[in-house]
C-alpha cells in the first residue's frame, strides 16, 4: 500500500457527492454519468479496503470511514489546487510597466506594491524612458501599461491626477532681474515642461537662455544642483536633494499623470493599476485629483 496513491479525480467525485447531495446531482455537476460516479466510489472503497457509503432507505449516507475520508479529501484537494494556482502564476508572463523618469520615483512604488499584492508570484518588469517612447511601446503592445506625464490633449491614456510643477535651483542661485537673461536647465526636446517654462517666463518678461539640457532626470537635477540654471520639475511634496524650491518665478500650473494601457490588456489588471494610481493621489497631500 505504501506505493499506492489516491486518485484526485475520484476524491473530487467523492466530495461532490457531499456538496451536491447525492450521486445523481454530483454526476450532473461533474458532467459524468451516474455509473461513473458510482465506479469512483467503489474504486476508493477498494483502495482503502473499507465501506465509505451505505444505503439508508432510498438514500445513501457516508459511513464513519466515509466522513473521515471526506475531511482528508477536502484538505488534499485544497492543497493541490493552491499549489497548481501558484505554479500557474509563475508561468504567466511578467507585467511590463513603462514610466517616465519624472513619474517613476514618486508614483511607481505604490503601483508596484499594489500589483505584487494582487498578483503574488507574477513578475514585474520596468521600462523607464521618455513619454514619446513609452507611448509608442504601449501602442505597439511591447509593454502592458505606462505612467505618463503630459498636458491635456498631448498625452495618450486616461488622466488619473495632476502634480504641481515647481521651479528648483541650487541654494546659492541669485534671483534674476527681469532685464537679465535667466538660465534654464531642461529636458532635451520634445518636452512639454520645457515649452511651458519658456512660455511662462517669456510672458513674465524674462529673457531666457537654455544653458544645459539632458535626456535624463538625473542630468537635469545635476545641472541645476551645479548652479547652471533653474529647472522645472513635477512635485508630490519632496524637494530633490541639493535643490531649493523657487517662489520668485511665474506659476507653472500642473501636469497630468496618465495611465496608458495596451489595447488587449486584461481588464482586471488595468483596473488594479488604475486603483493604485488613484490611491496615490488620494494619499499625496501635494497633488490634486483630476476632474
Amino acid at each position: 500500500m505504501a506505493n499506492e496513491s489516491l486518485d484526485l479525480g475520484q476524491l473530487r467525485t467523492f466530495v461532490a457527492i457531499a456538496d451536491h447531495g447525492g450521486f445523481g446531482r454530483a454526476a450532473t455537476a461533474l458532467h459524468l454519468s451516474q455509473p461513473a460516479v458510482s465506479q469512483h466510489v467503489r474504486l476508493l472503497e477498494k483502495r482503502l479496503r473499507r465501506t465509505l457509503v451505505e444505503k439508508d432507505g432510498r438514500r445513501t449516507r457516508f459511513t464513519a470511514s466515509g466522513e473521515r475520508l471526506l475531511i482528508e479529501a477536502r484538505q488534499i484537494l485544497a492543497a493541490h489546487d493552491e499549489a497548481l494556482a501558484r505554479l500557474d502564476a509563475t508561468t504567466l508572463p511578467p507585467v511590463t510597466i513603462g514610466s517616465t523618469e519624472t513619474a517613476a520615483e514618486q508614483v511607481l512604488p505604490r503601483l508596484l506594491t499594489t500589483l505584487r499584492d494582487a498578483y503574488p508570484g507574477r513578475g514585474v518588469q520596468f521600462h523607464i524612458d521618455r513619454s514619446t517612447q513609452m507611448t509608442e511601446a504601449v501602442l505597439k503592445g511591447s509593454i502592458d501599461l505606462a505612467v505618463l506625464l503630459g498636458f491635456a490633449g498631448d498625452t495618450h491614456g486616461q488622466l488619473v491626477g495632476t502634480l504641481p510643477l515647481r521651479w528648483y535651483s541650487a541654494p546659492a542661485r541669485p534671483v534674476p532681474q527681469r532685464e537679465q537673461s535667466l538660465s534654464l536647465v531642461a529636458y532635451r526636446e520634445p518636452c512639454g515642461m520645457r515649452q511651458r517654462a519658456l512660455r511662462r517666463l517669456a510672458e513674465a518678461g524674462h529673457r531666457v537662455e537654455v544653458t544645459a539640457e539632458s535626456t535624463s532626470l538625473e542630468g537635469v537635477i545635476a545641472a541645476a544642483r551645479a548652479g547652471l540654471g533653474v529647472a522645472v520639475l513635477p512635485s508630490a511634496g519632496v524637494t530633490p536633494h541639493g535643490l531649493v524650491q523657487r517662489h520668485d518665478l511665474p506659476d507653472l500650473g500642473v501636469i497630468g499623470v496618465h495611465l496608458a494601457t495596451r489595447k488587449d490588456l486584461d481588464a482586471e489588471l488595468a483596473a488594479t493599476a488604475m486603483n493604485a494610481l488613484e490611491g496615490f493621489f488620494d494619499a499625496a497631500p501635494a497633488s490634486r485629483l483630476a476632474g
